[in-house]
């Protein structure tokens, strides 16, 4: 959850000045080809939002510079027809509003933000099924 919330509220932009030396090294040596990259710090982790290899990445590092996760954001097309499947099946009457991978310690998972009119859902998978990661109802 904080991962989501992370990406979806951005602290600080940080010029490389503010960005923790180890962190930056990290990052050259991880995506020495990266392009527009954007920093930003918060108090335990750092967050670069950029481009590598035609692809809109954000990657999290903490403050000794180790790579914590990486996520980047998905069309529908992107998962697999499985968990498409289940979300045509069980969430008829919700529309998506954001779908992101998140790569973290050697796993993936997705995560998938569906609305309707009175509540916002957050759901998870690590592959085979969809699990109710966060539920907000609508005021």
């Amino acid at each position: 959850m904080t991962l989501a919330m992370a990406i979806s509220s951005i602290v600080a932009l940080a010029s490389t000045e503010k960005v923790n030396p180890e962190v930056l090294k990290s990052f050259s040596t991880e995506f020495n080809s990266a392009s527009e990259v954007k920093w930003t710090v918060a108090e335990n982790y750092f967050q670069a939002e950029f481009t590598y290899n035609d692809q809109h990445l954000f990657a999290f590092y903490n403050t000794t510079g180790e790579l914590t996760a990486l996520t980047r954001y998905l069309g529908l097309t992107e998962i697999s027809l499985s968990l498409q499947n289940q979300l045509k099946k069980n969430y008829k009457g919700y529309w998506i509003s954001d779908l992101f991978e998140v790569a973290k310690n050697g796993d993936t998972s997705y995560y998938i933000t569906l609305e309707n009119a009175d509540s916002r859902l957050v759901l998870r998978s690590g592959g085979q099924d969809w699990e109710t990661f966060q539920k907000v109802k609508k005021s």
